[in-house]
């Protein structure tokens, strides 16, 4: 898996990306990228993780359960001790991992002051969402402060073209000078698998493959300020990036954006995918 994980970071920096997502709770995900960024001494790169869940599935598929979430102080300065042990100072973004609306950050007051001193250390505060509410959360979280100053300056949350429910609040946070991730652009390998017969033909006419077209959906949206791939072998990481030449006219843009499902069909929809 190292191996893998060197080879799939050094095709990426080839091919020109320079930002790079981990979390705590993704396995062994940080000690690979700390390794990784020893061996190669890169300079240029935004390294961005997230707490907030603990990797608990012991590497099994058929663990019973894979991650622990805990949004308090104590999480977070256990995580944060872990992140800054592997990574250092490499550190840019460092993101509260799926806030959703019942999430006791909102009220926490220690744990609310203990971030918004990490930003005073000069690394940059967000938060990723999930779940049909995210826009609502997007809205809130942005409205959190700490003597009267913003905590949160960055949010990553899911778009793509099945789920694009949370466009017009993310869109207004870009316009109010905060960062814009966007994760799960593929839907979680839907729109691959299966491409809804749209994204298969406007792919065929572009000469590229559905994941293309999907990522291109969201490099076309002008408040996508980093847009996330998680390609598992370099052959898919070429794949993705193949979005990058594809110019999406505006009717194949409309005719994309018929596909968006209810926000709780999607999410009950990938609750019942399999685990990977």
């Amino acid at each position: 898996m190292r191996r893998v994980t060197y080879a799939m970071l050094d095709g990426a920096y080839q091919a020109g990306v320079r930002w790079i997502d981990v979390a705590r709770s993704y396995g062994r995900a940080e000690e690979f990228l700390a390794g990784w960024l020893a061996r190669r001494n890169h300079g240029d790169l935004t390294v961005s993780s997230k707490w907030g869940y603990t990797y608990v599935g012991a590497w099994r598929m058929d663990a019973a359960m894979h991650e622990v979430k805990e949004h308090s102080a104590s999480s977070f300065s256990r995580q944060w001790s872990e992140s800054r042990a592997l990574l250092g100072s490499a550190i840019n973004l460092y993101q509260v991992h799926s806030l959703t609306t019942d999430s006791p950050l909102f009220t926490d007051e220690p744990l609310l002051r203990a971030l918004s001193a990490l930003g005073d250390d000069g690394v940059r505060v967000g938060f990723s969402t999930s779940g049909p509410r995210q826009a609502e959360v997007i809205r809130r979280a942005f409205e959190l402060e700490v003597a009267g100053r913003p905590i949160f300056t960055a949010v990553q949350s899911t778009w793509n073209l099945l789920e694009p429910s949370a466009g017009r609040a993310l869109a207004e946070a870009h316009a109010a000078g905060n960062l814009v991730l966007v994760k799960e652009t593929l839907a979680n390998g839907r729109l691959v698998v299966s491409p809804p017969p749209v994204v298969s033909r406007i792919a065929a006419r572009h000469g590229v493959g559905p994941d293309a077209v999907a990522v291109a959906a969201v490099l076309a949206r002008p408040w996508a300020g980093t847009v996330l791939v998680g390609p598992s072998s370099t052959a898919q990481l070429t794949a993705n990036l193949a979005a990058t030449r594809v110019n999406l006219a505006d009717g194949e843009l409309r005719a994309l954006a018929t596909l968006a499902e209810q926000p709780r069909d999607y999410w009950a929809r990938r609750s019942s995918l399999h685990w990977r």
